[in-house]
């Protein structure tokens, strides 16, 4: 019986509950680096989420635009500093093609907000119950720090195979 509870209970911790929707909405505002293939760069995020929109913002150092990532239910569009378009079903794809990089728009809603997002995942927690790291749809998230209250991610690396970005989080909203 009581290992019954038991799997129980760690069932229950996995589940994903629905959030009202200000938690399911945030903005947040860091610094973005990546590497993938004998390529890296740096720079500055600034990120609205909406329940059904996204617009992130990259920004060299120098706080010139790198990219403008607009996602308006199924459809994402990426407007380059030349003023140029490009669109697709998803931002991953369209990243890659673009920018030479998977951005992971829709699992990075969640893993920034320290939880999996929808289907499977591998999870490794510290005492705390907070994660230390998070696999899912083949990316490796592991939480670095943890802002000054506990409650939210301050820095992430996120690796899938060829590609390594990690953000340090200044700013929530």
């Amino acid at each position: 019986m009581a290992l019954a509870a038991a799997f129980l209970a760690a069932a229950c911790a996995e589940l994903q509950l629905r959030l009202p929707a200000e938690e399911l909405q945030f903005e947040l505002a860091g610094r973005i680096a990546v590497r993938y293939g004998d390529e890296a760069s740096s720079g500055n995020i600034a990120w609205r989420h909406g329940r059904s929109d996204d617009e992130v913002l990259i920004t060299n150092p120098l706080g010139q635009g790198v990219a403008r990532i607009v996602r308006a239910g199924d459809s994402v569009a990426l407007t380059t500093p030349d003023g140029r378009e490009h669109r697709a079903p998803d931002a991953e794809t369209l990243t890659e093609r673009v920018l030479g990089f998977r951005l992971p728009l829709e699992g990075l809603a969640d893993w920034v907000r320290a939880r999996p997002g929808p289907g499977p995942h591998e999870a490794r927690r510290d005492s705390g119950g907070r994660f230390v790291e998070l696999q899912q749809s083949g990316w490796k998230i592991e939480y670095l720090e943890w802002d000054a209250d506990g409650a939210r991610p301050a820095r992430l690396k996120l690796s899938y195979p060829g590609i390594e970005l990690r953000l340090a989080i200044g700013a929530w909203k």
